[in-house]
């Protein structure tokens, strides 16, 4: 598998968004583990997870739990070089909305997540902690200074923001310093708002981090708005999913995907992403589908 820096680690380029493990739709507690331990037979060392990806009505920190399981049944290897981010601030709403989410960027709680984080997933310390999601009602200064201390007590070893604009990453950046190490925006060819917050990351020597790569291309319509993604696809005999995860790989050395996934099979097609690359033909072809 080809790596590529997240702050002090060499991850895997594909690696695991593990949401769709906890959330409605969700597969077997047996499932969504053989889908983790797949991808690390496959070369993922990166797991990237949430303290509130849950269903509603259930406790918070399912995917903690579950991904803590896999690890330690994992027999393919050393768990503890399997690199763990999750996020704190983005929690599933009050029962009375299921579905919904909510945000709290109150330090305080930021601080209380990080610690429930590390009982849960049993670990000294988190690989890389993310403020998930800006709260409106909270200064983002504030929320994000709350990273820095944790960060400072040893806590949390690296951190991230995520779903910003730029000027969230250029506040963050001046806060956190070296110890900001990823920013994970949502981006796909048919979701471009981040497309500065991509370039912005690059040039601060940050790890850019797309959340629903693909989506919009499977989607009704998908094939007529987006023509070269599925005649490049089908040219190459791969799915137009793991097609989006190698252009964004080329995009930049910087990227790091995480494709959302419930089954080893997807998982394994998703990882095989890392290896395909892309002609300049492409690229153009697969450019003027998305920027025109």
């Amino acid at each position: 598998m080809k790596t590529r820096k997240l702050g002090p680690h060499n991850v895997s380029a594909v690696s695991v968004g593990a949401m769709r493990l906890s959330i409605e739709g969700r597969p077997s507690r047996q499932d969504a583990i053989a889908t983790i331990h797949a991808a690390l037979d496959a070369g993922a060392n990166h797991i990237d997870t949430a303290y509130g990806y849950r269903i509603p009505g259930e406790p918070e920190a399912h995917n903690h739990r579950l991904i803590a399981e896999a690890l330690a049944t994992w027999p393919g290897g050393d768990s503890t070089k399997v690199v763990v981010a999750t996020k704190g601030g983005h929690l599933r709403a009050a029962e009375d909305r299921p579905g919904r989410w909510s945000q709290n960027g109150n330090p305080a709680h930021l601080k209380l997540v990080a610690e429930w984080s590390l009982r849960d997933l049993g670990v000294d310390a988190i690989d890389l902690y993310y403020y998930h999601r800006p709260d409106l009602n909270v200064p983002y200064a504030d929320s994000v200074l709350a990273l820095k201390e944790l960060h400072q007590a040893g806590t949390i070893k690296t951190a991230g923001v995520s779903n910003v604009n730029v000027e969230q990453l250029r506040i963050a950046h001046e806060i956190l310093g070296d110890a900001l190490v990823a920013v994970e925006n949502h981006f796909s060819p048919a979701y471009r708002a981040s497309d500065e917050v991509l370039r912005l990351a690059g040039e601060l020597g940050l790890a850019f981090i797309p959340y629903h790569s693909a989506g919009g291309l499977a989607q009704p319509g998908g094939a007529e708005r987006f023509p070269a993604f599925h005649k490049i696809a089908a040219a190459r005999g791969i799915s137009v999913q793991r097609l989006a995860l190698a252009w964004e790989l080329a995009l930049g050395d910087h990227v790091i995907v995480i494709p959302g996934t419930s089954r080893p099979a997807s998982i394994l097609d998703s990882i095989q992403a890392a290896d395909d690359v892309l002609t300049a033909e492409e690229m153009a072809a697969l450019g003027a589908d998305v920027w025109g």
